[in-house]
C-alpha cells in the first residue's frame, strides 16, 4: 500500500443494498488495515471549503496582539485561539510548529446533555469567521455520522448505534496554521507522530503536503487524497471501543524541504468526539478467545481529560 484507500460515500447513501454493503466492507477493511481513507462525495461542498479557507487565512494573518485576545486560559484550549508551540504530542515536551483555533459544539435545545459545553468565541474583526466555521462544523458532523453508521454495520451493531453519542457530541473543528519556517527547527516538526484522541477525524485537504501515515510494517507513506476529498481516520476512542479491531494509526506532519520553508501550511481537521458520558468499554462484538479484552472500562470524558493533560493543553 503506497497511498490510503479511497471510498465513495455516495455508495453508502444509495438505495442499492449491494453498493451500501460494498462501502461498509471497503471502509471497514481499510480501517482494520491502515486506519485511514480518502472519502469522496461528502457533505462539505467546494464553495464552503473555499469560504472557510479564506476566513481561516484572514484570522491567522491578524496581528499577534489581536489573536491573543481570543486565547483564554480558563477555557484550556477548548475554544478560541491556541498560540504557536503550545501543544505537543503525547510523550514529547517540544511544542509543535503550529497555532490553531477551536470551534466547538452548539447542541440542540433538546439534546439532554449531562454536561455544559463552553461557548464559542466570536472574532469581532472578522464577522464571517464564526458563521462560516459553524456551517462547516455541521456539514462535517453530518458526514461523520454516516461514516460511523457504516462502521456500526461492519462491527455487527445496529446501524444508528453511534447516532445518539456523536450528534451533539463534544466535537471540535480545528483550523491550523503552520507558519513559514524561519530557522532550523532543532528537532521540532509541524506535528509530531501521534494518534488522535477521538472517535474519527475528518480532515479537509491541506493547502500543502506533509501528512504521513505509518503502515503496520513501520514504513511511513504520504497521505494524498484526491482533490476535494476528506481524509478520515480512526481515533484512539474508537480503537479502544472496538478492542483494537479498528486501528488508530500513528501519523505526523513533516517539515517541508528547506527550499519550501517559506510556505505556510493550513489544515482543518474535525475531531469527532462523543458525548462525555459515552462508555468506551470494549464492545462484546469485538472480544473473543483470540482477541481478549485489551482495555479497562472508561468513559469518553475521563479518557479525554487524561489525554488533554498528556499533550499539554490542560494540567493533570
Amino acid at each position: 500500500m503506497t497511498n490510503i484507500p479511497s471510498v465513495d460515500l455516495k455508495k453508502f447513501l444509495s438505495h442499492d443494498t449491494q453498493q451500501k454493503q460494498d462501502f461498509v466492507n471497503d471502509i471497514g477493511s481499510a480501517y482494520e488495515e491502515i486506519g485511514f481513507v480518502s472519502l469522496k462525495n461528502h457533505f462539505l461542498d467546494d464553495e464552503l471549503m473555499s469560504d472557510l479557507y479564506r476566513e481561516v487565512k484572514a484570522f491567522f494573518d491578524l496581528p499577534e496582539d489581536v489573536k491573543v485576545k481570543y486565547e483564554r486560559e480558563e477555557l484550556a484550549g477548548q475554544r478560541g485561539y491556541v498560540s504557536f508551540g503550545k501543544e505537543h504530542a503525547k510523550g514529547r515536551s517540544q511544542g509543535d510548529l503550529k497555532e490553531f483555533w477551536h470551534f466547538g459544539q452548539e447542541p440542540d435545545a433538546d439534546a439532554n446533555l449531562s454536561e455544559t459545553y463552553p461557548e464559542n468565541l466570536k472574532v469581532e474583526e472578522l464577522p464571517a469567521f464564526y458563521p462560516t466555521g459553524m456551517k462547516a462544523y455541521k456539514a462535517l458532523e453530518k458526514t461523520g455520522i454516516y461514516v460511523l453508521r457504516a462502521l456500526a454495520i461492519y462491527i455487527g451493531l445496529e446501524e444508528t448505534y453511534f447516532d445518539h453519542w456523536a450528534k451533539n457530541g463534544n466535537s471540535i473543528l480545528r483550523p491550523i496554521h503552520y507558519p513559514p519556517i524561519t530557522e532550523e527547527p532543532k528537532g521540532a516538526v509541524r506535528a509530531s507522530a501521534h494518534g488522535d484522541i477521538n472517535l474519527i477525524t475528518l480532515l479537509m485537504g491541506a493547502s500543502t503536503g506533509g501528512l504521513q501515515v505509518k503502515r503496520k510494517d513501520g514504513k511511513w507513506i504520504d497521505a494524498k487524497p484526491d482533490e476535494g476529498d476528506l481524509v478520515i481516520n480512526v481515533g484512539d476512542m474508537l480503537e479502544r471501543h472496538t478492542n483494537n479491531k479498528l486501528r488508530s494509526t500513528i501519523h505526523r506532519v513533516i517539515n517541508p524541504p528547506r527550499e519550501e520553508w517559506d510556505k505556510p501550511r493550513y489544515s482543518i481537521p474535525f475531531f469527532m468526539h462523543p458525548r462525555s458520558d459515552m462508555k468506551l468499554n470494549c464492545l462484546p462484538e469485538c472480544i473473543d478467545e483470540n482477541n481478549p479484552k485489551q482495555y479497562d472500562d472508561i468513559t469518553a470524558g475521563e479518557f479525554l481529560n487524561q489525554r488533554l493533560a498528556e499533550i499539554g493543553l490542560t494540567k493533570s
